[in-house]
């Protein structure tokens, strides 16, 4: 299945499934993309979790290693020769035995393009070993204190990614953005939900506040022709002065 990628225009040969384990034991997915120019990688996180980006060109030892990230005009360097620089998220990296680059605790803002490059004698070995590295995120159009029943809500689901594109993962390859509540039942079969989606990459779930939605979660999840990839979730709270209210359900479906 072929498909073309927003870097530099090169024709993906493959694109597979793989699994790939953050610093804490946690899985998470991996879409493997293997380039003519190299290896590249889309990995999808949500924001909280600790992810591993693969080098896939590393030299033993990783003291010719140079990661560098950018989003934007801008390349950033986060590890010269091997080495973390001095920069404002250096705390929460690290770099592996395998030369991968860990993100502890990674946010929404650790989105963008990331480049494993390799260096001899001041000569670069290989071509760029390159991860696209994608957040899925979830806003609310309340703030925890609007939080009551009665009150209408919007949440809001968007992947936020940098250098693939949205075209490619959605229309091209069977990815897809659902609402879906804790017994996982999809939520557009549910009148009470308005699931409205103005792009691909975002979906928002607008609905009125009930009572009973205290501590309820809604769950936002991307599948790849059905199987679930990842998600992020919204959990519904009241604070004591706000859950008193009293609205009866709507009938749903």
């Amino acid at each position: 299945m072929d498909c073309k990628m927003a870097d530099k225009g090169h024709i993906c040969l493959q694109l597979g499934l793989m699994i790939y384990c953050s610093l804490l034991k946690e899985c998470i997915n991996i879409t493997y993309v293997s380039g003519t120019s190299g290896a590249e990688d889309i990995l999808f996180f949500r924001s909280g979790e600790n992810v591993s980006l693969p080098c896939n060109n590393a030299l033993s030892g990783c003291t010719s290693t140079t990661w560098n990230y950018n989003r934007g005009s801008n390349t950033i360097e986060l590890v010269g020769v091997g080495k973390l620089n001095n920069i404002d998220r250096r705390e929460r990296l690290s770099v592996g035995s395998d030369c991968s680059l860990n993100i502890m605790n990674a946010t929404k803002e650790d989105y963008g393009s990331y480049s494993c490059r390799q260096y001899v004698n001041e000569q670069q070995q290989e071509n760029d070993a390159r991860v696209y590295l994608t957040v899925l995120n979830v806003s609310s159009s309340l703030s925890q204190t609007e939080m009551r029943a009665g009150r209408s809500v919007t949440l809001k689901c968007k992947l936020e990614y940098y250098g693939v594109s949205c075209d490619t993962l959605f229309r091209t390859e069977g990815y897809q953005l659902v609402w879906v509540n804790q017994a996982e039942r999809n939520l557009a079969t549910d009148s009470r939900y308005k699931i409205f989606s103005s792009s691909p990459c975002m979906i928002s779930l607008t609905t009125t506040l009930l009572n009973e939605d205290h501590n309820k979660e809604w769950r936002c999840q991307l599948t790849q022709n059905n199987q679930l990839k990842t998600s992020a979730s919204f959990t519904v709270k009241y604070s004591a002065s706000n859950a008193t209210t009293t609205v009866k359900p709507a009938q749903g479906k």
